[in-house]
């Protein structure tokens, strides 16, 4: 059906979604689709880390708007493996920005608060000084800076801590981990703000709507989209645990036994940032949007999981 999608896909208003399988790529494909013929493609169609099948790819739908949504987001394991980080997240948006510029299209490309170094305590505006700690937060500013350089429109989205029903993430971690162990040791010194899938892909369908409709689209450029408060990885998986409690879970672990390490302690490959606030009010401004605490985001996922009885065994 793939390759059916690459070969009648072409009219004006097609949005072409890369990265179809994963956790925000399956947003995507729902928040978009009633703005027009949506192809979603997935790694065994366009593979990032193949130039060709990111141009082939383009070249084939000629999409008025392209949405990335892959990447490589082994945050450790790119230490190791930078050269498929760079060729994921750096070489890939800045082929796909050349390609949307040729088409007349544009290009919404997302990218991430490791990007800062996190030092400081204020929330990051856009245009912050960015300095990336790790080979994964290099790789995608990389990838900005040949989005910007190759001049086509866009919108590069930096987001926080992202999770959802779909795909591997921090809230899944922990409820399958509530469930089998007696206790969790989790960081408490590095802070942020866990932002739904979801509402990413509402906020990337709203722009995308108002573009298509010429009906004042926002600026090109950057922008911070993430869920608002912030809370640091320990209070969040304590929250989750908490709320498991209360629909009547049953766990190995109480919310008691969910307890504080540093981040040195935890001793990860990678080195993250302990402050991974992000400002959004140039976003909120550009859309006249509210965006939601990030407790309702988490309470929404854990209630579908359990009304669903998809507990993760």
């Amino acid at each position: 059906m793939v390759e059916h999608a690459l070969r009648t896909a072409g009219d004006t208003d097609t949005i072409l979604v890369i990265g179809a399988q994963g956790q925000l790529g399956m947003e995507l494909r729902r928040s978009l689709s009633l703005l027009g013929r949506v192809v979603a493609v997935g790694r065994d169609t366009c593979d990032l880390s193949s130039a060709e099948q990111v141009v082939a790819t383009m070249r084939s739908v000629k999409p008025r708007v392209v949405i990335n949504a892959g990447g490589y987001t082994a945050v450790d394991a790119a230490e190791t493996n930078a050269g498929e980080a760079n060729a994921i997240n750096a070489i890939a948006p800045g082929l796909l920005a050349t390609e949307a510029k040729a088409l007349g299209g544009l290009l919404v490309h997302y990218s991430t608060d490791y990007v800062f170094d996190g030092t400081g305590d204020e929330a990051y505006l856009e245009d912050d000084l960015t300095s990336p700690l790790s080979v994964y937060g290099r790789s995608k500013l990389d990838g900005e800076h040949a989005v910007r350089e190759a001049d086509a429109a866009h919108w590069i989205f930096r987001t926080s801590w992202v999770f959802g029903l779909h795909g591997a993430n921090f809230l899944k971690s922990i409820v399958r981990a509530a469930r089998t162990r007696d206790s969790l040791s989790v960081v408490a010194d590095q802070i942020g703000a866990p932002t739904p899938a979801s509402l990413l892909a509402e906020v990337t369908a709203l722009a995308v709507h108002r573009y298509l409709d010429d009906a004042q689209p926002m600026s090109y450029g950057v922008y911070h989209v993430a869920a608002a408060g912030e809370t640091s990885w320990h209070a969040y998986a304590r929250h989750v645990v908490e709320m498991l409690v209360r629909a009547g879970v049953a766990l190995s672990v109480s919310p008691e036994r969910v307890m504080p390490i540093t981040a040195a302690d935890y001793g990860s490959a990678a080195a993250r940032p302990a402050n991974s606030r992000l400002d959004t009010s140039k976003l909120r401004a550009a859309l006249n949007l509210t965006l939601p605490d990030w407790r309702e985001g988490v309470d929404r996922v854990l209630a579908e999981l359990v009304e669903g009885q998809r507990l993760l065994g």
